[in-house]
């Protein structure tokens, strides 16, 4: 790990002059007035993933996943809605529905999009991870498209697609102990490719392409557990900051190959820092009270929220208020985390409708 922070800390010296510009743009936008979107589609990983994943293959099927909404376990990972529902609401719509639960779901309920997003998920295949990943997504978006019985041509124009990207391909490529030395040039790659998946989106006639910054990975507990959740790794950060500047790069090139906005790079890096730095009453955002400490944890460092003995017993800790913790386990927001984050990026979502 050593190794790794003074090889990013080394590589990004050369970098470092473009972030200040990458990292005050929240939000790329023209001041053109638009009609709202009345559907969404939702490719991913577990910061979208609404109950794709399979029930056997995850936590977020069991207790107490899913205890503020809906008081059960859901698929999400979360102890409530995630970033999917916030923005649904933002267009005024209902969640899209799960994609494997599509044939459960009435004409109606599919008229406000799908969700093809799984948990664990990245762009490549990620290690030991049978889910699709964001290209074999994308097929099964246009196997429905194909199939014509849900969606027509007529309906794409006015829909808008979201591309959650919260770093499963890094975790994979640390986790197969790759030359540190490919790191830089896998970034590329993985940005390279959310691309081309967001042009191909495009091109089956969703005008309106929205792809998330990385949140800032220094400050996830997974991290943060190492200073008992007091402060962030600005090295890890730093890392981001290269996903993130490459990403702004990689939409600036599409939009120049488009027309300007197709592509819009929400800036979740910023508003995850926003809220940890609330101190002060912000309109919809919550003031957290240590923001980098989880609300359900294992008792010890070999057990996980919602892990059980055999037994039964549980061996996983809940805070007393999941509303008043920003990240509900070691990797993801709770619901109220969620919120503050689309609170903070409310003003600017008004600017990219359609």
């Amino acid at each position: 790990m050593e190794s790794l922070k003074l090889f990013i800390s080394l590589f990004l010296l050369s970098f470092s002059s473009f972030f200040l510009g990458a990292e005050s743009d929240h939000l790329q936008h023209s001041n053109l007035k638009r009609l709202r979107p009345n559907r969404l589609f939702v490719f991913g990983d577990s910061y979208a993933d609404t109950g794709n994943i399979r029930k056997s293959l995850s936590d977020s099927w069991k207790i107490p996943y899913g205890i503020t909404f809906p008081q059960k376990p859901s698929g999400r990972f979360s102890d409530g809605r995630v970033a999917t529902d916030f923005l649904a609401r933002y267009l005024g719509i209902k969640s899209p529905i799960p994609y494997t639960w599509k044939n459960y779901a009435g004409k109606e309920r599919l008229l406000y999009g799908m969700n093809y997003a799984y948990g664990g998920t990245g762009v490549f295949k990620t290690k030991d991870n049978p889910l699709p990943n964001m290209t074999t997504q994308i097929d099964y978006f246009q196997r429905v498209l194909t199939a014509g019985n849900i969606y027509s041509p007529s309906d794409l124009p006015s829909s808008i697609a979201l591309v959650s990207v919260a770093g499963n391909d890094y975790a994979s490529f640390l986790a197969l102990k790759r030359p540190l030395t490919e790191l830089p040039a896998f970034m590329k790659q993985v940005v390279d490719q959310i691309a081309v998946n967001a042009m191909r989106i495009h091109k089956l006639g969703v005008n309106k392409i929205l792809i998330p910054s990385m949140q800032p990975l220094g400050c996830l507990p997974s991290v943060t557990i190492f200073t008992s959740f007091q402060r962030c790794n600005a090295t890890d950060n730093a890392s981001t900051k290269l996903h993130n500047y490459l990403l702004h790069k990689a939409v600036a090139r599409l939009n120049n190959e488009t027309k300007p906005s197709t592509f819009v790079v929400l800036d979740h890096y910023n508003a995850f820092l926003t809220v940890f730095k609330n101190k002060g009453p912000e309109p919809g955002v919550m003031r957290f009270g240590n923001p980098l400490k989880p609300c359900c944890v294992g008792v010890n460092s070999n057990f996980d929220c919602s892990n059980v003995d055999e037994k039964g017993e549980k061996k996983y800790t809940i805070c007393e208020d999941p509303k008043a913790a920003f990240f509900w386990d070691i990797f993801h927001p709770t619901e109220e985390g969620w919120r503050s984050v689309y609170s903070v990026l409310h003003k600017t979502l008004k600017d990219v409708w359609i």
